[in-house]
């Protein structure tokens, strides 16, 4: 099959053919239809945050099901999926009390002795996230899919699988925005816009999207923000507070620096939380005020939305096709695999909200 592979972190990826073995008994064979260009996969591939080349990048995907493992029982042969890179074991404690985006089980990974998934010239290629969805083809666990109604576009369903899931949960699961509150969310990419959905969503009673680029926050507002601040424009924690009496009593910080994260909790209200979606480099830490905790603020990280993903994606699927989830406003550009390198570097501009590379099979 066709895959894009990163075999040196810092060098663009290589379009190349390589080997995809046959599902095992909870495997299953994937035909990518489409796969969103997430700042996830830029992170490994520059190398900010370590993984072992050669692999395959890309988790935001959507598919066709071509061959399913004999003890499969969540999907089978010819069901339309969404994949999700928080793939769960069913058995550990994170599982059995309802946080599954927390497993960290390998039991969804092949075993060192096993025959790898992917391969080139009879080495390894690993898969980005258990996943490696730049490709024509998946090979995953069952556990890391669902299916979802075959009415639903593929190339915004591929979006559900981690910009949406992962700022809708953050709002409603993670902080557990409710009706009225208020809400800031700092960066309006992907995952930033589908926060501020979530946060309409959710009721919350003023939403305030913050961003440097003009195209951005008009998209903020089309997605439901009641407030836009131009973050080349002044103090954004004093225009926060300015806008709210106060502060919000919910953040979310969807970029990923030390200068927003540090923001996302000044801009609290006594008693208010801010939620770290964005990867922050490793060894950064966070500068905050002792005096702030007396107010009793918090701030917590929030891992792929806090999503319980086999239950979240259809109803969000639902939510689009009803005309209340907004997903395609979030597609930029839809683009081959040939285009993916270029993509990647659109992201460090960070100019549009997605690119979706798509597979006319």
């Amino acid at each position: 099959m066709k895959a894009a592979v990163l075999r040196q972190a810092h060098q663009p990826l290589v379009i190349e053919q390589i080997g995809i073995d046959k599902p095992g008994p909870r495997e299953v064979l994937i035909r990518v239809a489409a796969v969103g260009v997430c700042h996830s996969d830029l992170h490994f591939i520059d190398g900010t945050y370590p993984f072992p080349a050669p692999f395959v990048p890309g988790h935001e995907a959507a598919g066709i099901v071509e061959q399913v493992g004999d003890q499969v029982h969540n999907v089978k042969v010819g069901d339309h999926v969404v994949t999700c890179l928080s793939g769960f074991c069913g058995y550990c404690e994170h599982c059995v009390s309802g946080f599954l985006s927390r497993c960290i089980s390998p039991l969804t990974r092949r075993g060192a002795g096993e025959a790898p998934r992917l391969h080139a010239n009879g080495a390894p290629v690993q898969q980005l996230a258990g996943l490696g969805a730049f490709a024509e083809q998946m090979l995953v666990h069952e556990q890391t899919c669902v299916a979802i109604r075959k009415d639903m576009p593929l190339d915004r369903a591929a979006l559900i699988g981690c910009a949406v899931v992962t700022g809708y949960g953050a709002v409603t699961r993670t902080s557990q925005v409710r009706p009225g509150e208020t809400v800031a969310v700092i960066g309006c990419g992907g995952i930033g816009l589908s926060a501020v959905a979530g946060a309409q969503l959710a009721g919350a009673g003023r939403i305030i999207a913050i961003d440097r680029v003009p195209s951005k926050l008009k998209l903020a507002q089309v997605f439901g923000a009641t407030d836009v601040i131009d973050a080349n424009e002044g103090d954004v924690v004093a225009k926060v507070i300015e806008l709210t009496g106060g502060g919000v009593q919910h953040s979310f910080e969807a970029i990923g620096l030390k200068a927003t994260a540090e923001q996302a909790f000044r801009m609290l209200r006594r008693g208010g939380t801010a939620n770290i979606i964005g990867m922050i480099p490793p060894g950064v830490n966070l500068e905050l005020q002792g005096r702030d905790f007396l107010g009793e603020k918090r701030i917590q990280g929030s891992m792929m939305g806090s999503n319980r993903f086999p239950l979240d994606m259809p109803r969000l699927v639902d939510f689009y096709l009803q005309g209340r989830l907004r997903l395609d406003d979030l597609i930029s550009q839809r683009i081959t695999l040939e285009g993916v390198n270029d993509a990647l570097e659109e992201l460090k501009r960070g100019e549009l909200a997605r690119s979706v590379i798509v597979f006319d099979h």
